[in-house]
């Protein structure tokens, strides 16, 4: 098994890029040894169709200073061709490609190969490529990515779907596709994704509905075929639900994708998803009809092209509605060399959500000051070193005097956010701590957002003996109420957010921040 400092690691690169590369699914594989992780996914092809993206990505501690990494293609020749994409210094020995790479120049991406179907190729050929990493005085490690032939067939959807509403307002939602092959198409299923903020307004029976990960999803099935040329849409009960709490003004991202069975079939067998996660749908079945002359016309007059089975949704919030957080400090008793634990944090006091991590939204993250006379022995899995509004040291590492500690989960009015710090104590006299609140904006310039009341945005942490002794200022006093906790490790996960259309959600987690005062 990984490490958790390895796991850690990977959680704040995600895999993103991988699914965007490619509409099939991921493989996996971990070697204990070395606690290298590799990805690679699948590609599922179409002879006389476009070629797709398998691209490896290695994680590890520290990557060895040089390695290699073969891919081994014999078993695809027959039906597909396999090329080098990139740069890469790589040399071919028959069916081998053999790449040379440096350790210091390599982060997650490693390679990208460029898979075509042949020409000749039969509906149901299907093989594994090879993808091995080795390096000198390391045992090696492989992962495959499975070749295989499908049915070729071509759906295409608008790029985006507008719409607009105040906080709780209920929109219509008509996302359309269109066959544009020459193949009709079977079983295709849809999958939508929105931030949290938005949600389907209704449950149908075809449907599977799920919140993870920060987001909204739902998966709907359509048996009926769609033959070629033919332009559908959703029917007229399908819309989306602005929260209440949303905030106002503001704008929500989502998206429609839509999938041919096999896809969808290899995408959901091998994505975060379990099938617990998934809840269906109890209402009347959702379902597709012809789309107005009109739209339908717009929507043919395109390029057939596999990447245009994608909708982004953007919803413009209405309104004005806002929140305010307020710091929560502590005060925690103890004698000298004692280890104590103290919970930190901040609450929402409303109205609005935060922490959606939503452009033009507040986020917030809490500045924690550790007390005087006290060393933090254990720090939480959400906090990082922070000195001079920068992140200095990894998440979790113990020793620091400041502290800035992100949350990534939303936070609705009442919710919590605790940071848990474990504090030896070594004095009872010095200057106390504080927890400060940093509202920001990701905007993708780092500026700063103001929250209703800024006067609670700065709470106390202090220590007090156990014989009645203090040290440092006056306390808030009482433990905090728990009423969550921080996702924290994203890996893999933002790949299929990515994929969903939910980006953003992964870039705001994946990024370190300098804080400007």
């Amino acid at each position: 098994m990984l490490t958790h400092s390895t796991r850690r690691w990977l959680a704040g690169l995600g895999v993103a890029g991988a699914f965007v590369a490619a509409s099939a699914s991921p493989a996996l594989a971990e070697e204990p040894s070395n606690e290298v992780f590799l990805y690679a996914n699948n590609a599922l092809l179409a002879a006389g169709g476009e070629a797709k993206s398998v691209t490896l990505l290695a994680f590890a501690e520290a990557l060895p200073e040089e390695f290699t990494v073969t891919v081994g293609r014999g078993a695809v020749t027959d039906f597909a061709s396999v090329t080098v994409a990139d740069g890469a210094d790589c040399t071919e020995s028959g069916p081998v490609i053999s790449c040379k790479f440096k350790g210091a120049e390599t982060i997650d991406y490693v390679l990208d190969l460029t898979v075509k179907a042949k020409d000749s190729a039969k509906v149901g050929q299907k093989g594994d490529l090879n993808l091995t990493l080795a390096a000198k005085g390391r045992p090696s490690v492989t992962v495959m990515s499975t070749v295989e032939i499908g049915e070729g067939v071509d759906l295409k959807a608008d790029e985006s779907l507008e719409v607009s509403g105040a906080p709780g307002a209920t929109v219509k939602a008509p996302l359309r596709v269109a066959n544009v092959g020459d193949k009709a198409a079977r079983n295709t299923v849809l999958l939508l994704s929105t931030m949290s903020s938005i949600s389907p307004a209704q449950r149908y029976s075809n449907c599977s509905y799920s919140s993870e990960f920060g987001a909204n999803f739902a998966h709907c099935e359509f048996k009926q075929d769609i033959e070629p040329g033919a332009v559908l849409q959703l029917d007229a009960s399908s819309a989306l639900k602005i929260a209440t709490d949303t905030w106002a003004p503001s704008t929500q991202y989502g998206s429609g994708l839509w999938f041919a069975d096999g896809d969808w079939a290899e995408f959901l067998a091998d994505s975060p998803f379990e099938s617990g996660d998934w809840e269906k749908g109890t209402g009347a079945e959702l379902t597709l009809v012809p789309a107005p002359t009109a739209l339908a016309r717009q929507l043919k007059q395109t390029d057939e092209d596999s990447s245009n089975n994608y909708t982004g949704i953007v919803a413009t919030v209405t309104g004005t509605q806002r929140a305010d957080v307020a710091a929560n400090g502590t005060q925690v008793a103890g004698g000298v060399g004692k280890t104590v634990t103290a919970k930190v944090g901040f609450v929402n006091n409303g109205p609005a959500m935060v922490n959606s991590y939503s452009p033009g939204e507040l986020t917030t993250a809490a500045e924690i000051t550790i007390p005087a006379g006290a060393t933090v022995v254990t720090a939480p899995d959400e906090c990082s070193p922070f000195v001079d509004g920068e992140e200095i040291g990894g998440y979790g590492e113990p020793g620091a005097r400041v502290y800035l500690c992100e949350w990534y989960e939303t936070l609705h009015k009442g919710d919590v956010a605790v940071f848990e710090f474990g504090l030896r104590i070594d004095k009872l006299a010095g200057k106390a701590g504080s927890v400060h609140l940093l509202h920001f904006n990701l905007d993708g310039e780092g500026s700063t957002i103001a929250d209703l009341n800024p006067k609670n945005d700065t709470a106390a942490f202090t220590i007090k003996g156990a014989n009645g002794g203090q040290g440092g200022g006056e306390g808030d006093g009482g433990a905090l109420p728990i009423t969550g906790q921080s996702t924290g490790l994203i890996a893999g996960i933002g790949a299929l957010l990515l994929a969903a259309g939910v980006g953003g959600y992964l870039v705001a987690k994946r990024r370190r921040t300098r804080f400007v005062a």
